[in-house]
């Protein structure tokens, strides 16, 4: 029977997600040479080639994926027990790394904490502000816990390393200047802004979410302005130089100048929660994710 090197299995997990054995190296803080020495004991030790030459990189073998699809669950097992071993010790003191987007923060994370000091005083939260789309590289490299996310920012395909929960379904509202000849319209709809200038970001989820419910409205939006930061982009509006789509999270960095408008076509953002496939048994995370649900209910 073979045995089993967790610690390689990582190595390959990590190869298939970074695409290089450099960068692979640079994640796990190994060499290359390490890397590549420890991915050659994997294959002799199962006895079938791993990776193969392609170009100037290497790339996985079908006996390679095969290998992930029972590295994924062994490694899913073993969050499993390491739960376990938590709720024998009650799970009622403990620390959990939390990643989220920045409107999530002081919007959800920020209550839940408020609300784990006086329900579970033991549990300490540490926050750690990340884009949404950097979610799912921090939970698989264990540098959290748990992360807010947006679902457009799920990876593609069927993934079974997390496991992910809805919290909210975040409404999306049109930000217009004060004195905007719609701004106080009846039945206000995206369409009507099609010739509007718009301001967003130059890519990431929002540039994308911007452009995906124009283009469901029947337009494509013009790119006046690019911003990543809400109170850049409102204070831009507030100046009359375009128009934006802001969540209702992010409410919280209204300026003077701004009018925000709920739209006809109700278009929202899902916010979720994830964890490693097998840690949401952990008392503590379970706490967590207790506390976000309650400040997203009703």
């Amino acid at each position: 029977m073979t045995e089993w090197d967790i610690k390689k299995l990582q190595i390959l997990r990590t190869l298939a997600e970074r695409g290089t054995v450099t960068a692979t190296a640079r994640a796990l803080l190994m060499t290359p040479s390490a890397v590549s020495q420890q991915l050659s004991n994997l294959a002799k030790q199962v006895g079938v080639p791993l990776l193969e030459a392609h170009g100037r990189r290497v790339r996985l073998t079908g006996a390679a994926r095969l290998l992930l699809v029972h590295a994924d669950a062994v490694l899913a097992q073993l969050e499993r027990a390491d739960a376990e071993l938590a709720a024998y010790a009650k799970g009622e003191a403990g620390e959990v790394r939390v990643g989220a987007f920045s409107t999530a923060v002081p919007a959800l994370v920020v209550p839940a904490v408020r609300a784990l000091r006086v329900a579970h005083p033991g549990i300490t939260v540490r926050v750690r502000e990340a884009e949404a789309g950097a979610a799912y590289e921090l939970l698989a490299a264990g540098d959290v816990d748990l992360a807010l996310s947006l679902a457009a920012q799920a990876p593609r395909g069927r993934d079974g390393r997390f496991t992910r929960v809805t919290l909210l379904a975040d409404p999306l509202d049109v930000a217009l200047p004060l004195d905007h000849p719609l701004a106080r319209a009846d039945a206000l709809r995206l369409a009507d802004l099609a010739d509007e200038p718009w301001i967003f970001g130059g890519s990431g989820p929002w540039s994308e979410i911007t452009r995906a419910a124009c283009e469901a409205a029947g337009f494509v939006p013009e790119q006046a302005h690019s911003a990543a930061g809400w109170e850049a982009i409102l204070a831009m509006v507030g100046a009359g130089m375009g128009v934006a789509l802001v969540p209702r999270m992010a409410g919280a960095f209204g300026r003077g100048g701004v009018v925000m408008r709920e739209l006809a076509e109700r278009p929202h953002r899902h916010v979720v929660a994830a964890v490693r496939r097998g840690a949401e048994g952990s008392p503590t995370v379970s706490h967590v994710l207790a506390a976000l649900r309650g400040v997203t209910s009703p």
